[in-house]
């Protein structure tokens, strides 16, 4: 019969324990790393025409060039940069989106949706994204444990997991942050031959995307502004063709049973669900008493079994 020591029961229950007290503190710490709710005064972003864009790819170029990123040329034999999805060498892509009835088509600008609310930052139990200045959202390698948890919890499926270095990263869009400390806007938009993608603060580009609408009535699909209110809102806006729905350009769309948008955001929905499960570390504690009965059963089973092998043999069993 194996063993089980006084000491392995110690372990099992300071390991319980351990886990309970970790867990409690990651999910504290995730829900002090959210955003806030509202953008801040100083919030800059980016708003992208999808009827202004040609698809020209030069954004694309430029993002790589910007942030010292290896060009994805896998697709064309190493021929010429052509990445199919954001990945660990692509910050930013013009995708296409085609309507195989009309033959109407239109392309996407894709990148880190910046969110004033940021599930990654809701969701990293360390801090490693976080909210910094002008509402950027941005990364800490040396925060970063590597659990990929942002990854869930981002709802435009942004961050990418860096899978050929021994020690990995993860890779998003932080609007050229460098660029903005040395007073340069991001570099997607200052290489722009059409202005489809326009840098500036949250406020000017609402302004400008509603000015955009009133001037063309029936242009622009909805005549809303996606990321306005979308997920509590994001600094990195959006503007449709009439015939294109946001849903059809990749941007997901959450409705509330009455057909209204919802607009809570990731954060702030997961953080009421843990202020309810984690409130006076119930969760933990539960863990916890659930783990120290399953010890103390299994002790009490084995003194048991101890006391009556002695009894057979006369000889006592080692506890």
């Amino acid at each position: 019969m194996a063993k089980f020591t006084r000491r392995d029961a110690l372990k099992v229950l300071g390991t319980g324990a351990c886990a309970a007290a970790c867990t409690a503190a990651a999910t504290a710490t995730g829900r002090a790393s959210s955003g806030g709710g509202e953008a801040p005064k100083d919030a800059v972003g980016m708003l992208y025409d999808a009827t202004v864009c040609v698809g020209c790819k030069a954004c694309v170029t430029a993002c790589t060039r910007a942030n010292d990123l290896d060009p994805d040329t896998r697709r064309s034999g190493g021929l010429h940069q052509n990445p199919l999805m954001l990945n660990a060498q692509t910050k930013n892509i013009i995708k296409l989106h085609k309507n195989e009835e009309t033959g109407r088509f239109s392309y996407m600008k894709q990148q880190c949706m910046h969110c004033l609310e940021p599930g990654c930052a809701s969701g990293c139990s360390f801090k490693a994204y976080h909210k910094n200045q002008w509402g950027v959202v941005t990364w800490k390698p040396d925060a970063c444990m590597g659990c990929r948890y942002c990854q869930i919890s981002c709802p435009f499926g942004i961050p990418k997991f860096d899978w050929d270095e021994f020690n990995p990263k993860l890779v998003k869009c932080e609007l050229c942050f460098h660029r903005l400390q040395e007073g340069l806007e991001p570099a997607c938009t200052a290489v722009c031959p059409v202005g489809a993608v326009v840098y500036g603060t949250r406020e000017e580009l609402l302004a400008t995307a509603h000015r955009r609408i009133q001037e063309s009535p029936g242009k622009y699909y909805e005549d809303r502004v996606y990321g306005e209110e979308d997920f509590g809102g994001t600094q990195v806006l959006y503007l449709s063709r009439a015939d294109v729905p946001f849903e059809d350009l990749g941007l997901p769309v959450r409705k509330k049973a009455d057909g209204s948008l919802e607009t809570t955001s990731v954060a702030e929905y997961g953080e009421k669900v843990h202020s309810i499960v984690y409130r006076y570390m119930a969760i933990p504690a539960a863990v916890y008493a659930v783990t120290a009965g399953v010890v103390v059963k299994r002790w009490k089973d084995h003194q048991t079994e101890a006391q009556a092998a002695e009894a057979e043999t006369g000889l006592p069993d080692q506890l």
